[in-house]
């Protein structure tokens, strides 16, 4: 009896070991879940925080959704750890984890590694800022956004387009919109029976007419080179770089009229085809009929 009495004690023991185990991790499993959407709440509550902040100061567009990004993912990392923390697991534990876990991830996502990184030195450097129109080895398009791991950037068909830092920062980046002044070459071709004089003229007279083009430096008219289907006449000028386009296609659309006045001709490529002939007899052969046997 004192044997069934003692295994009924450790079974009632055990099953309130049980209870009070599952209701406490019940209750940190709450605490977890409530702290993991709270921090992912106040995450974005930040990051549109530091957005809003941030249009008040001096700081450009290019730094602040990097700074937003950054803020935002340090909140969820401290989420993270706090709901670790709910389970038992000591501070030290969680920083040798992270560390650990850290190198795991660098070694794993070595790419989206160098996108941060080359997001922070795109920030720093400041090859180009929001609202500049660039060209990175093919991917063209004025940017958007400058985030932690890809740029956005709007095609000049208003496509908009994603491109990882790396790849930016790993390029040759062509900004069209840093310098205020762009200079532009009209080149045409026309024949050799042409008025060269009259046309270098008549060119100069289309520049010096346009009010557009910038006194300095000052605009030239030359002869470049001879081609095998003519003479190149050049027309240099520099404008600003917001009235660049509209000078250029103005220009292209004087620039026949203007030539055919001065007596010009524009040349255009002529490929001349030769087909060799020979004579046909004047009677063909008969062909010889062939008995057909039944």
């Amino acid at each position: 009896m004192n044997m069934t009495f003692l295994d009924a004690d450790k079974v009632q023991a055990a099953w309130a070991y049980l209870t009070q185990f599952a209701v406490q991790q019940g209750l940190n499993c709450l605490a977890a879940l409530a702290i993991l959407v709270g921090g992912w709440w106040l995450a974005a509550r930040a990051a549109q925080a530091i957005r809003r902040t941030l249009q008040h100061t001096h700081v450009d567009d290019t730094l602040r959704p990097l700074l937003a990004s950054a803020a935002q993912w340090v909140v969820r990392v401290l989420t993270v750890v706090l709901v670790l923390s709910q389970f038992g697991v000591q501070t030290a534990s969680i920083i040798a984890m992270l560390g650990a876990a850290g190198l795991a991830i660098g070694l794993a996502l070595q790419g989206t590694l160098q996108n941060i990184a080359a997001g922070i030195m795109l920030v720093l450097l400041r090859p180009f800022r929001v609202g500049q129109y660039i060209d990175a080895q093919g991917v063209a398009g004025t940017v958007r956004e400058t985030g932690l791991f890809m740029t956005e950037l709007t095609t000049f068909d208003g496509v908009c387009l994603r491109v990882p830092n790396s790849k930016l920062w790993g390029s040759a980046i062509t900004n069209y919109s840093e310098n205020v002044t762009r200079r532009m070459d009209i080149e045409v071709t026309v024949t050799f029976d042409s008025d060269v004089q009259r046309g270098l003229d008549a060119l100069r007279a289309m520049l010096d007419a346009e009010s557009r083009l910038l006194p300095e430096p000052k605009s030239e008219v030359m002869v470049v080179r001879y081609t095998d289907r003519g003479i190149t006449l050049d027309a240099r000028y520099w404008t600003s770089n917001a009235d660049f386009w509209n000078v250029q296609y103005a220009f292209f659309a004087r620039l026949k009229p203007v030539l055919h006045a001065a007596g010009c001709e524009i040349a255009v490529p002529v490929q001349e085809v030769r087909v060799p002939t020979r004579e046909l007899p004047l009677q063909l052969p008969r062909a010889k009929s062939v008995p057909v046997s039944a």
